[in-house]
């Protein structure tokens, strides 16, 4: 019918936009607060951020993909195209599942930055966008971003008290 919105039939969140995110006591997530909620000092190792985006408990070969190209990039600081694959023919990658999957997420996410500069081409040649992929702070904002107006909410409402 004409002027009637259409609607989207529910299915919950797609999975590619979705982090993970653990029971807060399980064994999957290392201790981040003492009893009394306050942070604790240590850091989370790469495998263990990594965890949120591609659980390993369900995507073991995605998460495997990316902890080891996030090790290569956490190295290098950028790669371009070349250095991406050979990191793919080096660790016998599926090409499929390292552009399709797994690159596109970690920067869905914010964990990385892709550039791409366009040269012009050759006499002779075609037209070429050759890639460059570094690290990104902007996963680590976002999140603080969240973590930092939670907090500001309950504290204001404790004080409320």
């Amino acid at each position: 019918m004409a002027g009637e919105k259409r609607t989207i039939a529910s299915r919950g969140i797609p999975s590619s936009e979705s982090l993970y995110f653990p029971p807060h006591g399980s064994d999957e997530v290392r201790r981040f607060q003492d009893n009394s909620e306050t942070p604790t000092r240590n850091l989370w190792n790469l495998e263990e951020v990594v965890n949120y985006v591609f659980p390993k408990k369900y995507q073991e070969k995605y998460h495997e993909v990316a902890v080891s190209f996030l090790k290569l990039l956490v190295q290098k600081v950028h790669l371009r195209g070349g250095d991406i694959s050979a990191f793919v023919s080096e660790n016998n990658v599926s090409k499929a599942t390292f552009y399709n999957r797994v690159l596109p997420r970690l920067r869905r996410v914010g964990i990385i930055k892709i550039e791409r500069e366009t040269l012009v081409p050759v006499e002779g040649k075609r037209k070429y966008r050759p890639m460059r992929v570094s690290l990104s702070k902007t996963f680590g904002n976002y999140l603080m971003k969240i973590g930092d107006s939670w907090l500001a909410i309950v504290d204001d409402a404790r004080s409320r008290e």
